[in-house]
């Protein structure tokens, strides 16, 4: 006789596969950590800083739309403002670091919530078209804003570390501390009720979830992740200017995640330093990145929903089947 699957089961089964998908995440950082007694040479550690800022990205768009299924185009755009907070306070108060990074990650979050509060009451592509626009406007404003911004000349911005050893540290640090705040707020009531709104609004709603006080939130704490994301990086570079926020910079962000595995803790990551590693070799090909990522994000919305780190739950799943037959 089949049993029935109730609530209670499913509720467990995603909470046992959140924490399967939570410890490889830890797994893969543990191995990221050993990455510099291999990657000596400073710009291949470079490379691999920047592509843990593109792993924050990644987990702070997947926030919105693989757990709460609110597609935007505008996490580039939130990093952008995020490096910018840090340097103008630097630039025009000379505020230290230890007060422009947690303004960056404040100020995203306000403007995140306010701007949430006006966009996520639209639905399908509005809502995408909308965050587009607000993407171009920051980034034409600051551009434009030479007395303020200094334009596209950009702003210098003071460095935390002068090793990038210490910067690889810091920024591995920073992501393993954003998975865990991911992971625990997707096994409490809060994860939940974003998993009830992606799969059904009007479900969730007519079972008493406020859905735009529920995807405000993710969208505040989604732009939060964005913003610090941007300030380190800016600290890192030295230099922030409008390219930060460039369409084509989200569009790497949502291969990354597409391609990884949307929904997922760990696919961001694996998304992100595949899509990256994979750009940088590129380079020796021409100007051709976007247009083979955008390649590779149709073949995966096609024929691989889940990413690889889908295809790799999918696997495991077998195998451990067949083992116990």
């Amino acid at each position: 006789m089949s049993r029935v699957t109730t609530t209670s089961d499913a509720g467990n089964l995603w909470v046992n596969r959140l924490r399967r998908d939570f410890r490889a995440s830890l797994a893969l950082l543990a191995l990221l950590s050993l990455a510099p007694l291999v990657v000596t040479t400073p710009y291949s550690l470079g490379i691999l800083i920047v592509s843990i800022y593109f792993a924050l990205l990644a987990l702070g768009w997947n926030l919105l739309a693989g757990f709460t299924g609110q597609f935007s185009l505008a996490p580039a755009a939130f990093a952008m403002l995020g490096a910018y907070t840090t340097a103008l306070l630097d630039y025009h108060l000379k505020a230290p670091l230890a007060v422009g990074i947690p303004a960056a990650i404040i100020g995203t979050a306000l403007l995140g919530w306010l701007l949430g509060k006006v966009v996520l009451r639209l639905k399908g592509p509005y809502l995408s078209l909308t965050t587009l626009s607000f993407a171009e406007i920051a980034r034409v404003v600051i551009g434009n804003s030479v007395e303020f911004t200094r334009g596209d000349q950009g702003l210098n911005v003071p460095t935390l570390f002068e090793s990038r050893v210490g910067y690889y540290y810091l920024f591995l640090a920073v992501l393993l501390s954003v998975l865990i705040v991911l992971y625990l707020l997707m096994k409490s009531r809060t994860g939940r009720f974003w998993l009830a709104i992606r799969d059904d609004a009007t479900g969730a709603a007519s079972r008493g979830i406020d859905v735009v006080r529920y995807k405000t939130l993710a969208f505040a704490l989604s732009c939060a992740i964005c913003g610090l994301a941007g300030s380190l990086y800016g600290t890192f570079s030295q230099l922030v200017s409008p390219e930060l926020g460039l369409l084509m910079q989200t569009g790497l962000v949502i291969s990354m995640v597409v391609i990884g595995g949307m929904g997922t803790l760990t696919g961001p990551v694996v998304g992100a330093l595949l899509v990256y590693l994979a750009s940088e070799w590129l380079r020796d090909f021409g100007n051709i990145q976007m247009i083979v990522f955008a390649a590779a994000v149709i073949l995966f919305a096609r024929f691989l929903r889940t990413g690889l780190w889908g295809l790799a739950g999918r696997r495991f799943r077998r195998q451990s089947a067949s083992g116990k037959t």
